[in-house]
């Protein structure tokens, strides 16, 4: 099994590129792990048209191919303003569906404060219609990100703070492997005119 983690900071260095790295050496169940930060690729705003010169003179291609072949995703997004980050707002949109359509996506919340659940709110509601990423029940919010995950002593609020991103990965292992059932059959056999439903409701 692949994973795919996606953080999207808009500025670098960044705490959601410090979760990103935490998380990219504690999932052992992965045999494959892959980090991309957006703020580190040439992507243009989604337009609609897939065939459009600014997308495909992007680096969309290289991050496209990293997309299919996850098994499992981690989209991590900074709260700014109470909101996901465009960055990936603009990423989820450039998605296409044939790529991530019935994969597990860990979806996890960075603030510098004591907030962070409207991101997880607006990605839920409305990020992951068309794309068909299948957020998987256990979320995260990492608050007061500057003073966690670091090297050093642990507290009990750090203890479960780790063992609380222990279980979601493992969890994100099963629905990796469960899903996988589901992506081999919409392959293998398809839903007649399964073409005609490539978009939600």
């Amino acid at each position: 099994m692949n994973i795919l983690i996606v953080s999207s900071s808009q500025r670098t260095p960044s705490q959601s590129a410090k979760v990103a790295s935490y998380i990219a050496k504690h999932c052992p169940q992965f045999q494959s792990v892959s980090h991309i930060e957006l703020c580190n690729f040439r992507l243009p705003f989604w337009d609609g048209d897939r065939a459009s010169p600014a997308l495909l003179n992007s680096d969309w291609h290289d991050i496209s191919a990293q997309i299919k072949q996850a098994d499992a995703l981690v989209l991590i997004t900074p709260e700014w303003g109470g909101m996901a980050s465009p960055l990936l707002k603009n990423f989820l949109l450039l998605c296409d569906g044939q790529d991530t359509a019935h994969k597990p996506a860990l979806l996890i919340a960075v603030s510098g404060g004591i907030s962070g659940a409207y991101p997880i709110a607006e990605l839920k509601m409305n990020a992951l219609k068309n794309n068909k990423l299948v957020p998987i029940p256990d979320h995260l919010i990492i608050r007061n990100s500057e003073s966690v995950l670091l090297q050093g002593e642990q507290d009990q609020r750090e203890q479960q703070l780790r063992g609380r991103i222990d279980y979601s990965i493992h969890m994100l292992h099963q629905y990796s492997i469960a899903l996988k059932i589901i992506r081999d059959n919409h392959q293998t056999q398809p839903y007649p005119k399964q073409q005609e439903y490539s978009y939600g409701m």
